[in-house]
Order: structure tokens, then C-alpha cells, then sequence
């Protein structure tokens, strides 16, 4: 059971992939963010393991599961590089946030009982 909250903890972040405040727009972000991402989720507060490394993928702006663990994956990226995803496993869900630009990325994460940071690295197009 710990295993899993800290999984879903680590995977908020990932991603990568955003901004609390996206506002209300028609559009999502052009292709210049799709592509798959190497995320680094770091916990800094709660009973999460310390560190993590998990792909996101972006396909026309919308984020999902760019791996092998069964995790859903929700959450877009904005024209400006705003990002904010929810991850989730069960009854289990934690929530990211913060902004892409180019090939990086970088935000916050919070789950029920951890809370950390994330960067992100473009793996591919």
C-alpha cells in the first residue's frame, strides 16, 4: 500500500508534465511539446521514496502514461508551457503542476501524504 501511494506521489509530478492557474482556452499546446519525457520526481516533504524517474508522454497537448506501470494519467499543457496532470491508481491520486519550455521542464507535486518537486527532460518528438 506504501508502495503504491509513493508511486502515485513520484508519477504526479512527471510530469512530467503544470500551472494551477491554466486558464479557460480553446487551444492546447501546439506539437512543440509532444514527444515522450524522462521525469524526476523528488520528495521533499512526507513518506514517499526520495526519488523516482518515470516517462510521460504528450500527444497534442494531452499528457498519459508514457510507461509500463498501470497508472491513469490526465492533464494538458498549455500554448505557454503551463502544465498540471493527476495521476492515479485506484483510490490513490496526487497532483502536478508547473511549466515546460522547449526540452525542460521543471514544477511541484502533492498527494495525500507527500509533496516534492519534478523536472523534466524531451526524450523524443
Amino acid at each position: 500500500m506504501i508502495f503504491l501511494r509513493d508511486l502515485i506521489g513520484w508519477s504526479a509530478v512527471a510530469l512530467v508534465a503544470a500551472s494551477a492557474a491554466l486558464t479557460a482556452t480553446p487551444s492546447f499546446a501546439v506539437p512543440r511539446y509532444d514527444g515522450l519525457w524522462s521525469v524526476s520526481i523528488v520528495t521533499k516533504k512526507g513518506d514517499c521514496v526520495a526519488s523516482y524517474r518515470y516517462p510521460m508522454r504528450i500527444a497534442n497537448g494531452f499528457l498519459a502514461n508514457g510507461g509500463a506501470i498501470a497508472l491513469t494519467v490526465s492533464g494538458k499543457v498549455a500554448p505557454s508551457g503551463a502544465v498540471i496532470v493527476k495521476v492515479s491508481s485506484g483510490t490513490t491520486s496526487a497532483i502536478g503542476s508547473g511549466r515546460l519550455a522547449a526540452n525542460a521542464g521543471s514544477g511541484s507535486w502533492r498527494g495525500a501524504s507527500c509533496s516534492g518537486s519534478w523536472t523534466a527532460e524531451r526524450r523524443s518528438s
